[in-house]
This record gives C-alpha cells, structure tokens and sequence, in this order.
C-alpha cells in the first residue's frame, strides 16, 4: 500500500446541542482524485476523512478502519467543494440548493438582514451541514430602503448614504454584526429595468471612506460595478474584488492586474437576462442581457489574457426558480477560452484566495477541510461533469449521496 499524502494537522470541528454530529471517518473508495490545484489526477484513490478534514489519501487496495462510513465511488471522480463568491442566500432551504449543486463555501454579496452572518454561524456550530459563509451584510449603497430595518441605527440614513460620516457609520455598524467583508457599489444594477448599469453611484473619495473603514475592523471590500468608470474608482479606492465588470476597459484592467483585485464577472447571470424564466424575467432586462452578454464575455476574455485573477459566481439567491449555478459559469469561463483546468481553479483554489482562505480549503490536500464534491467524469477534460453531483461532502460531513443508483 502506497500513502501518497499524510495528515498534516487535524482538528475536532464545533459541535451544539442538536447539532448534526460529523461522522469519525468517512472513505471514499475507488476514487480518481481531479484536483485543478494540481491540473492532474490520482488514479484508484482511497480518501480518509477524520472531523471533518482530509486525514489521508491512499492507493488502492485499502482497508478501512473499523466503523468508517465507506462511500465506493465507483471510480467516477471527487473534486474539491466548488466556491460561490458572489450569492444572496437568505433561507435555509436556499442554502440547501447551493450546497446540492455541489457550492461547498459561499462568499454573501450582502443580505438585508444579516441572515448571512447567522448562516455562518449555523454551518460553525454543525446545525446545518453547510455551506460555509463569508457573510457581508447589509449593503453599502446609496439608499438602504428596507434594509434599514437590520438594525435600528440604520434608520439614521434614512434620507441617504453618501457622506464621510454616514459611510462610515454604515460600514462600522456592518462590522459590530461581525460580518467578514464589505458590499458596496461603483455603478447601478442591471437587474432592474429602471437603473442604468454603467452610471457610477460613488465616487473614487467615498469608496476610499468605505476601504479605509473597512481595513480599520480588518475586513476586505467587494464592489458591484459594470461601468468603467464606477470600476475604476473602486480599484484605485483599494477594494479586493469587482463583481460583474461588464464594460471594464483595458486601463482598469491592468490597474486590477497590477494591485491584485479579482474579477468575479458573474456571466452566467447575465446569461439569464437573456432567456425566460430564471431570476430574472423582463422583456427590458432580456434586450439589456442581450447587449450587455458578448460585452462581458469580451471583458473575461481580456481579463484572462491580461492576468487577471478570475473567481466563480453565480449571483443568485439560490431560490426555487434560479437556473444560475456555478457549473455553469465554469462552464462559461471554458467557453471563453479559460481552460478547463483554469475554470476549475476559478472555483476553486483562486476562489479561495479571494476568500482569504487558501490553505483551508479549494483543494484535495491531507490537512485541508473536506469540502468534496464526487462527479461522473473528469471535470480537468469536460467541464460539464460539474453540472450533475452524486455526492457532497461539506466539512466532512455527507451532506449529498446519489450513490450507488442501483437497489
């Protein structure tokens, strides 16, 4: 028997009263192991979960200990978990869906009243088996709405959120619900049909307001902008991540490549706009999908061979009418020309990185949390395998077993 990586270093995940326990060990057996990290695989692999982490990774023939919950793959292929930086999850059974499509860890792209923040706290303590979330928040944008009623001091910007103080004091109100990044605007929405996507909402001076207030509770900024300009203004204001950047110009770009923000394009929503049904569906947002589409797709495109550091998102609420999901923006990312392995790592072990948590999770490494996702084919050769998950496992725990599909 060959050991082909050892455990590094293993520890109990939390646990409540109620709370659904995390099995001693799970194996996956007769396993081919597609680790985009790596851009390759192990072949006929044993893979050994202890609370909730990757313990061992062994070469079949292999016994398992004694107790083991043993899941034979059959020799279809195990994955890392895949990563949803840009989501709007609000209920459980939304985070149910997310987690079913095989999005093991979830970055929020804020909610109105901070049902991220107790979501994460639920997949902390084992409550519900995942995802895991890098929760945001309220919104920083221009007028709360009803967002106000997330907490009450948020009622003293009632008439807006555009000076020094009333950024500030929105972000540090963010920061006492514990939340782990920021969610502003550079630009409009292109999801309603009475806003126009490329009009800039902040300027480069108040989005500095927001970073600096931000940086002071030790959170990074992430910031919704299609038009250039609103872009621009983020990146030069310090923010780690530009969501959608449908008309980035190659100036803002290269800024983005040269400081290290992260493209988070969210393609496949745009796609959306584009046909019936979805999360979206009017006739006003499907011309504009339509004209918005091949200008992004030309943006990745750019982005991708300037350098820029691409990340999955799927930009949905994950409701019971959504058709957005992140195989689908890898497989969109392929279709623009990323390969499948650098679609992959978009998902996954970039992701990460964008998440602040490379080296915990995104990759099939003995150390790292077991956020596994098992697939029929090799997703390093067909993207498309992503699409239909047998299995997920979320912190180690079983969260989705398809197998085996005979009686």
């Amino acid at each position: 028997m060959r050991k082909i990586f050892c455990l590094v270093a293993l520890c109990a995940t939390g646990s409540v009263a109620g709370a659904q326990q995390t099995p001693a060990v799970v194996v996956l057996r007769h396993a081919n192991l597609a680790d985009g990290a790596r851009g390759a695989i192990a072949t006929n692999a044993a893979l050994v979960i202890r609370n909730g982490q990757i313990a061992q990774i062994e070469s079949e023939p292999f016994t398992p200990p004694a107790g083991a919950t043993v899941i034979d793959v059959g020799g279809r292929y195990v994955v890392p978990g895949l990563i949803d930086a840009h989501t709007h999850i609000s209920t459980l059974a939304n985070a149910r869906r997310a987690l079913e499509s095989g999005v093991t860890t979830v970055r929020s792209a804020s909610t109105n009243n901070y049902q991220d923040v107790s979501l994460r706290e639920l997949a902390r303590q084992g409550a519900i088996p995942g995802p895991d979330v890098v929760a945001a928040g309220v919104f920083v944008t221009p007028e709360l709405g009803e967002t106000m009623l997330a907490d009450p001091k948020l009622g003293a910007f009632r008439d807006g959120v555009t000076s020094e103080a009333a950024l500030r004091a929105v972000v540090r109100v963010n920061l006492e619900h514990r939340v782990d990044v920021i969610k502003t605007r550079g630009t409009e929405r292109a999801g309603l049909p009475n806003t126009d996507p490329r009009k800039q909402s902040y300027s480069e001076q108040q989005l500095a307001w927001i970073v600096d207030e931000a940086t002071k509770g030790g959170v990074p900024v992430m910031a919704h902008a299609h038009g250039d300009e609103g872009a621009y203004a983020a990146v030069k204001a310090g923010v780690r991540s530009i969501e959608h950047g449908t008309y980035l110009s190659d100036s803002t770009l290269a800024l983005m490549r040269q400081r290290g923000t992260f493209l988070v394009p969210t393609y496949i929503t745009v796609v959306d706009l584009t046909r019936s049904g979805g999360d979206y569906d009017d006739p006003i947002l499907t011309l504009r999908g339509a004209h918005m589409l091949p200008r992004l797709g030309e943006t990745v495109q750019r982005a991708h061979r300037m350098g820029v550091k691409i990340v999955t998102g799927a930009d949905t609420q994950y409701g019971p009418e959504s058709l957005s999901r992140v195989s689908g923006e890898v497989m969109s990312l392929v279709e623009l020309g990323l390969t499948p392995v650098e679609a992959l790592r978009s998902a996954t072990t970039v992701a990460a990185d964008l998440l602040g948590l490379g080296g915990k999770t995104g990759a099939i490494q003995a150390g790292l949390e077991a956020d596994l996702i098992v697939v029929e084919k090799n997703p390093l050769q067909d993207a498309r395998a992503l699409a239909d998950v047998l299995v997920v496992i979320s912190n180690g725990r079983v969260a989705l077993n398809r197998l085996p599909f005979a009686k």
